[in-house]
């Protein structure tokens, strides 16, 4: 079956890893990539150009980065001139985090006894990735 839609969506890429960015600032490119169906290199590309342009900065700490998202940030286009990125973001990474507080609920509430407490040693609702370790090669 075919999308009437087409196959566009309404935020470019730039506006899904700044969103994926707000709602975790800690996340990896890789994770970013995987949640917005780009590319690691076409991710690193888009962080660089957002970076550049203000929206958000980097910070390092150890291998790890954490990006800070400038909210005050103005719209690029003249059709949103005077406009503020943050109340959108805060509109979808908000809508985003209730919709995973309801589902996480839903599976506990799914693996809770009799009581309504939850089973010992049940797994976590949700759970984030562990990096892979490579092995070097000599």
């Amino acid at each position: 079956m075919s999308d009437p839609g087409g196959s566009w969506t309404l935020l470019t890429g730039h506006g899904h890893v700044l969103v994926e960015i707000a709602r975790d600032p800690e996340a990896r490119i890789r994770d970013i990539s995987t949640a917005v169906g780009l590319t690691e290199r076409t991710v690193q590309a888009i962080v660089a150009d957002l970076e550049a342009a203000g929206y958000l900065a980097r910070t390092r700490n150890g291998r790890r980065t954490k990006y800070t998202v400038n909210r005050d940030s103005l719209f690029r286009h003249s059709a949103q001139e005077g406009l503020r990125v943050g109340p959108l973001l805060d509109l979808l990474v908000t809508e985003d985090a209730a919709a995973r507080d309801l589902a996480a609920q839903d599976g506990a509430a799914g693996k809770a006894g009799k009581d309504g407490a939850a089973e010992v040693g049940a797994e976590p609702t949700t759970a984030r990735h562990r990096p892979t370790l490579r092995r070097r090669r000599r």
